[in-house]
C-alpha cells in the first residue's frame, strides 16, 4: 500500500517528478515517438484519403470565395436582378454543401484512425502485460497499469482524431490560399506569409509545455489510481488498524496534484487559445487595411479582387488557428502515449533481463515441455541453490542460504520462526523474485535463464489466500491447466481435491458462479479449489505456503489427505507452520533470521537445532511457537 505522506514531504516529492518529466521531454524532443510512427505506419491509407480530403477541401474553400465575391460584385456593384444570378447562387449553395461533406469526412477519418490507433496501442499494451515476464509483472501499482491502459491510451484520441486532420489541411490549404492570393495581389501575400510563421512559433512554444505538463498529469493520474485502488484493496486492513483517516488524507493529496496538473494544462490552453486569436485579429486588420488603402487611396485594386482576398484571409488564419489548439490537443496526446510507451518499454527490459538469450531457450527448452503424464522423469531432475543471497533493498532484510539441492520427488518442508524469510526463499525458487546474487538452478541451468513459460507449466504455487477469479467453480479449476479440459477431468480434480460434499451441495454443481477473489467460499474451500487446479495439471513441482494455517482440523485433515497425494507425482516444497505436519518430510530446511541456519530430518534436527526442537514442543503443549 502507498506510504501516506505529508505535506512537507510532497513538495520535494514534486520536484522531483517535474524533474523527471522535464528530462523525458527533451530525450522525447530528439526522438519521435515509436510508437506514433507504428500507428503511422499502419494508417497509411487513411493520410492518403486525409490529404485527398484536404485538397479538394482547399478547391471547395476557395471556390465558395470566388462565388461568393461574384455573387456580391454583381448584387451591390453591378445592381442585377435576383434571376439573373439565381445560377450562381445555386452554385455557391454546392460548393458550400460539398465543403460541408468534405470537412464531415475529414473528421470522419480521423475518427476513424483514432479508433485503429487506439485498439492496436491497447491491444498492445495487454499484449505486453501478458507476456511479460513474473518479476515483470509484480512491480510497481497495478492501479498506474490500468489508468495507463485505459485513460492514457484514451487521451491519445485527439491526436489522431483532431491533430492529424488538422496538420494535414495547414500543410495543404493554406500553401494553396497563399499561392491565390500572390496571384490576385502580391502585398496581401507577403503579409500573408510573414505573420503566419507566429502561430506555428508560438504553438511549438507552447506544445513543448504542454507536453511536459501532460506526462506529468499521467504521472499524478497513475499515482491517484495506485492510491485508489490500495485503499479500496485495504479497507477492511485500515478500518480494523484505525488508518482511513490517514489513508483518506493519501488520496485528497493525490487527487489535488492531479487536480493542479490538469488545471496547468488548462490555464496553457486558455492562454494559448487568447494569443493566438490575438495574433490572428491583428494580422487580419493589417491585411484589411493595406487593402482599403489600395482600394480607396490608390484605387488600384477592384471590389472583387479585394473582397475575394478578404474572404480568403480569414480562412487562411482560421486554419492555423485551429491548427494551433488541434497541436495543443496533440502535445496533451503525446504526454498520454508517452506514458503508454514508458509502460511498454519498462516491462520489455524487465522481462528481456529476465528471460533467457535465443540459443540458452533453444539449449533448454525441450527440457520445459507441458507434461503428458505424471511419472517421475518428466519432474526437474535437480534444483540446486548455490549461495543465493536476497535483499529487497540496501539495508533492509537479507536472504542467505549457502549451497543446498533438492531432488527429483523429495518432499521438502521449510521451518523457522515468522520473519525468518521463509515465504521469500519460497518466491526465489519458484522464480517470482531473482536473486541478489548466487543462483537458482534447475537440472544444472540458472532458472533466470529458462524459458519462464515453459518453466511455470511444470509447477503450482498455492499461497495460504489463493486467488479466485469471478466465474465457475469449472473455470476457475481449468485455469491451471491452460487447455481445454474434458469434464471428467475437471469432475476427478475435484473430488481428489475434496470438494466432492461442497459440489454436492450446489444446485448447478461445478457451474455454480463464485464472486471475485471468492466470495462466497471458505477459507478451506478456497484452497481445496486451488489444490482441484494442481490434480488437474499434474505439475512437477508443487509449491506449498502455509496452506493450512488459519483452518479447523477436519478440513486441515481432507487438505493434507490432497497434499500427499498430489505427493507421489511430484516434488512437494512447503513453509510450514504446523510442524507435527511435515514430519515425515525428506528434508526439512530451518530457517533463522534470513538465514538458511541447518537442513536434516525431522529428527536430526530435534538433535542438532535447540529452537527448532523448542518450537515442536511448544506446538505439542498447545503453546504458539
Amino acid at each position: 500500500m502507498s506510504k501516506a505522506t505529508n505535506k512537507r514531504e510532497g513538495h520535494p516529492v514534486k520536484r522531483q517528478r517535474k524533474e523527471r518529466t522535464k528530462q523525458q521531454g527533451k530525450q522525447s524532443g530528439r526522438q519521435k515517438s515509436i510508437l506514433i510512427q507504428q500507428q503511422m505506419s499502419s494508417l497509411r491509407k487513411s493520410r492518403l484519403l486525409l490529404m485527398a480530403f484536404s485538397l479538394a477541401l482547399g478547391a471547395a474553400i476557395i471556390s465558395q470565395a470566388v462565388f461568393m465575391a461574384e455573387s456580391v460584385q454583381r448584387i451591390f456593384v453591378e445592381k442585377a436582378t435576383l434571376s439573373s444570378i439565381m445560377p450562381l447562387l445555386g452554385l455557391l449553395l454546392t460548393v458550400m454543401a460539398l465543403r460541408t461533406l468534405l470537412t464531415y469526412g475529414n473528421g470522419k477519418v480521423g475518427l476513424h484512425m483514432a479508433a485503429r490507433a487506439k485498439t492496436n496501442m491497447r491491444a498492445k499494451v495487454l499484449q505486453n502485460l501478458i507476456q511479460a515476464s513474473m518479476f515483470s509483472a509484480l512491480q510497481g501499482q497495478t492501479g498506474g497499469k490500468v489508468s495507463v491502459a485505459l485513460d492514457a491510451v484514451d487521451e491519445a484520441d485527439s491526436y489522431f482524431s483532431q491533430y492529424m486532420p488538422r496538420m494535414m489541411e495547414a500543410s495543404i490549404i493554406p500553401i494553396v490560399i497563399l499561392v491565390v492570393a500572390f496571384t490576385l495581389h502580391a502585398n496581401t501575400g507577403w503579409i500573408l506569409l510573414c505573420t503566419a510563421p507566429f502561430i506555428p512559433l508560438f504553438m511549438i512554444l507552447v506544445g513543448l509545455q504542454t507536453k511536459n505538463k501532460s506526462e506529468e498529469k499521467y504521472a499524478q493520474l497513475a499515482e491517484f489510481s495506485g492510491t485508489f485502488l490500495d485503499s479500496l484493496q485495504g479497507l477492511v486492513t485500515l478500518k480494523i488498524f484505525g488508518r482511513v483517516n490517514r489513508q483518506q488524507q493519501e488520496i485528497e493529496r493525490s487527487s489535488l496534484g492531479y487536480r493542479d496538473s490538469t488545471m496547468s494544462i488548462l490555464k496553457i490552453a486558455f492562454t494559448n487559445t487568447f494569443m493566438l486569436e490575438a495574433i490572428v485579429m491583428l494580422s487580419i486588420g493589417i491585411v484589411a487595411l493595406e487593402l482599403a488603402i489600395q482600394l480607396l487611396v490608390y484605387k488600384s485594386m477592384t471590389f472583387h479582387t479585394a473582397f475575394l482576398l478578404l474572404l480568403l484571409v480569414p480562412e487562411f488564419y482560421s486554419l492555423l488557428k485551429n491548427t494551433g489548439t488541434a497541436f495543443h490537443s496533440g502535445r496533451t496526446s503525446m504526454g498520454a502515449i508517452r506514458k503508454v510507451e514508458q509502460l511498454i518499454g519498462e516491462s520489455e527490459q524487465r522481462s528481456e533481463n529476465s528471460q533467457p538469450k535465443k540459443d540458452e531457450e533453444n539449449s533448454s527448452h525441450h527440457q520445459f515441455l507441458p507434461r503428458s503424464s505424471s511419472t517421475k522423469s518428466d519432474m526437474p531432475s535437480f534444483i540446486e541453490l548455490k549461495n543465493v543471497r536476497f535483499h529487497y533493498a540496501p539495508g533492509s532484510f537479507a536472504l542467505e542460504t549457502g549451497h543446498v539441492s533438492i531432488k527429483p520427488g523429495e518432499k521438502l518442508a521449510i521451518v523457522g520462526p515468522s520473519g525468518s524469510g521463509k515465504t521469500t526463499l519460497l518466491s526465489l525458487i519458484s522464480g517470482l523474485l531473482h536473486p541478489t546474487s548466487g543462483e537458482v538452478c534447475i537440472n544444472g541451468r540458472p532458472l533466470v535463464q529458462i524459458n519462464e513459460d515453459d518453466w511455470f507449466k511444470q509447477i503450482s504455487y498455492i499461497t495460504q489466500h489463493p486467488y479466485i477469479f469471478a466465474g465457475t467453480l469449472a473455470e476457475n479449476i481449468t485455469i491451471g491447466s491452460g487447455r481445454d479440459e474434458p469434464r471428467a477431468e475437471i469432475e476427478k480434480a475435484a473430488e481428489r481435491a475434496g470438494l466432492t460434499s461442497l459440489i454436492a451441495l450446489l444446485d448447478k454443481g461445478l457451474d455454480t458462479p463464485v464472486g471475485e477473489g471468492g466470495r462466497g467460499l471458505s477459507g478451506g474451500e478456497k484452497q481445496r479449489l486451488a489444490l482441484a487446479r494442481a490434480f488437474l495439471k499434474k505439475p512437477a513441482l508443487i509449491l506449498f505456503d502455509e496452506p493450512t494455517v488459519g483452518l479447523d482440523l477436519r478440513t486441515e485433515q481432507i487438505l493434507q489427505r490432497s497434499i500427499a497425494a498430489l505427493s507421489q507425482q511430484a516434488t512437494i516444497i512447503t513453509v510450514a507452520h504446523r510442524l507435527y505436519t511435515i514430519q515425515q518430510a525428506d528434508q526439512i530446511w530451518f530457517m533463522s533470521d534470513g538465514v538458511l541456519a541447518d537442513s536434516g530430518t525431522h529428527q536430526e534436527l530435534l538433535e542438532r537445532v535447540p529452537v527448532y526442537a523448542e518450537m515442536v514442543q511448544l506446538q505439542r503443549t498447545g503453546g504458539i511457537a
